[in-house]
């Protein structure tokens, strides 16, 4: 077992970092330890393949020995949920596969005792059918989440890109798409900084981060920022395209992140990657976000 959490060279209190890794041979044996040794303290998996429907069921060893490393050493992890999980599809196959993987994942994030669930927001595909896709969020989801013990995994949010006919992209999408769901307890929200920026919020100035943080509290409330994706953009704000870039490498830039990571809203949320290049290009954004946090 590696050594106590408390004494890892990037254990924060403040502010976990760590990256989306590989699953590889195994949650314990492949994705624990490429979180260390990219010298995280926390992670993000897909516990099946990302592109498909089809269930993982896991294995059961490989799932105990995790949830105990977790566990012990107090490290966060993060589930991401399938791609093609569309809730607001007006396809009902989609809309009925979504559900059911949801409700596998979130099954699934519960035994390998992980926080949250990533799921995206979704989009409603067809012009005029916005009201009608988020009744069908509603009616998906509100079922699973109350399911969910008090102690188990909570629903994350992430808003899009805001490409197509996007359910959920800026930060006042939000207000909308929680009062659908009663703002359940059990909801959470993933923010990623490539999608937010690249769907117009203004996270390439100082000032702008503090005014999405702050929109972001007034529209969802305290308690409910649970996990930062760290990604800079490979273009500029506003584009609608999500293509990710390495940290200070993009339009956001370095400021950006130390903005992000200084502000009140984000006390205690988790920072993961989802850069390009690589092992060694996330040990090295991993670096730069480190010193980039308040000590």
């Amino acid at each position: 077992m590696s050594s106590p959490a408390t004494s890892h060279p990037l254990t924060h209190a403040r502010n976990p970092l760590g990256a989306h890794v590989p699953v590889g041979p195994g949650l314990a044996r492949g994705a624990w330890k490429s979180m260390r040794d990219l010298r995280g303290d926390t992670l993000q998996v897909f516990t099946g393949n990302p592109r498909g429907w089809a269930p993982s069921s896991g294995d059961p060893a490989q799932d105990a020995a995790f949830r105990a490393l977790c566990e012990d050493e107090g490290v966060p992890a993060f589930v991401h949920a399938p791609y093609l999980v569309n809730l607001g599809s007006p396809s009902a196959a989609t809309y009925e596969k979504s559900v059911a993987s949801v409700a596998h994942n979130l099954a699934r994030t519960h035994a390998i005792g992980a926080r949250g669930l990533v799921v995206h927001t979704g989009s409603c595909v067809d012009d005029g059918t916005y009201d009608a896709a988020l009744r069908q969020v509603r009616e998906g989801l509100l079922p699973l989440l109350d399911t969910l013990p008090d102690d188990g995994p909570r629903l994350l949010l992430e808003p899009t890109a805001g490409q197509g006919r996007s359910l959920c992209a800026r930060v006042d999408d939000l207000e909308p798409y929680l009062e659908a769901l009663d703002h359940h307890p059990r909801v959470g929200i993933c923010l990623d900084t490539c999608h937010a920026f690249a769907a117009g919020e203004p996270l390439d100035e100082v000032a702008g981060v503090a005014a999405t943080l702050e929109r972001l509290l007034d529209v969802a409330g305290p308690g409910r920022l649970a996990l930062v994706h760290a990604n800079d953009s490979k273009d500029v704000r506003g584009s609608f395209k999500d293509r990710h870039e390495r940290i200070g490498q993009g339009h956001l830039g370095k400021d950006a992140f130390a903005a992000l990571l200084a502000h009140p809203v984000t006390e205690g949320v988790p920072f993961v990657l989802e850069t390009p290049g690589g092992a060694d290009a996330w040990r090295e954004d991993l670096a730069l976000l480190a010193g980039l946090r308040p000590l």
